[in-house]
């Protein structure tokens, strides 16, 4: 998923809590968004995707 897509990507409606984290999971979708609204952009934004994921 590109960072582009971050915001436009739309969570599920409950967490399945599986490892690692989906895509999509309320939880990491909330992480990246808190990590872009304190600037965080481009490759770094990818790296809180990705250490979100494996929360």
């Amino acid at each position: 998923m590109k960072h582009t897509e971050f915001a436009q990507a739309k969570a599920k409606k409950k967490c399945c809590r599986s490892k690692p984290r989906c895509k999509r999971c309320p939880l990491v979708l909330h992480k990246v968004h808190k990590a872009e609204l304190a600037g965080v952009r481009g490759k770094d934004l990818e790296k809180v995707f990705k250490r979100a994921r494996k929360a």
